[in-house]
């Protein structure tokens, strides 16, 4: 598998987008993992790595929110517009993941020393740039490394609703091996069909 990190993250907002709706921002129920790979870019990246996820903890009950963003508007004259998304609101997320070396630009070979710069950032609470959950109006507020996830933390509304069948949602785009960066994706959709159960999504199970 790599070398595994757990981590919290908390926000006031987050918008994990449907891309069958193309007129609005409309959050998925549940963080998608690409989603959060790119949350973890933040704290740290290499083309030398890739994030993936393997677990993903709902504490707190889903609930929505319409929230105020920004977008450029694609006319010039029109400046900024001030547009809408329906957010889910009060988000708090374990995440297990793990690293992979790709290869790409392998200036720092060495998995452990990798391990140890994204463990030193983790436990110093440094990015370089601003972690967000999906959308940049929705920032990450608390990303702390942690020993273990206690599931007794999970919001009783969640555990009630046991095996959710979570329909086919959005993994993440794929990349081509030299378009490998830390920018937003651009790649090909790739979708999955994961059941959220007690709380706990096991991302890998799911994964095609």
């Amino acid at each position: 598998m790599g070398y595994g990190f757990k981590v919290i993250a908390e926000g006031p907002y987050a918008c994990f987008t449907r891309p069958e709706i193309s007129t609005e921002r409309i959050s998925y129920d549940v963080p998608t993992p690409g989603a959060l790979e790119g949350m973890l870019k933040s704290v740290y990246w290499k083309p030398a790595i890739r994030y993936v996820i393997d677990q993903i903890v709902v504490f707190n009950a889903i609930k929505f929110q319409n929230v105020p963003r920004r977008e450029e508007s694609d006319n010039l004259s029109a400046g900024r517009m001030r547009r809408f998304a329906m957010a889910l609101r009060n988000v708090r997320y374990g995440i297990a993941f793990h690293f992979e070396m790709t290869g790409l630009h392998d200036d720092e070979p060495n998995p452990g020393k990798q391990y140890s710069m994204i463990l030193r950032r983790l436990r110093k609470g440094v990015c370089f740039r601003q972690p967000c959950f999906g959308l940049t109006d929705c920032p990450v507020t608390s990303l702390k490394l942690v020993d273990s996830f206690d599931m007794d933390e999970i919001s009783p509304v969640i555990r009630s609703q046991g095996d959710v069948d979570l329909g086919n949602m959005l993994y993440g785009l794929l990349f081509k091996e030299n378009e490998a960066s830390p920018a937003p994706p651009q790649g090909q959709a790739v979708y999955y069909n994961p059941h959220m159960i007690n709380g706990v999504i096991d991302v890998q199970k799911y994964k095609a």
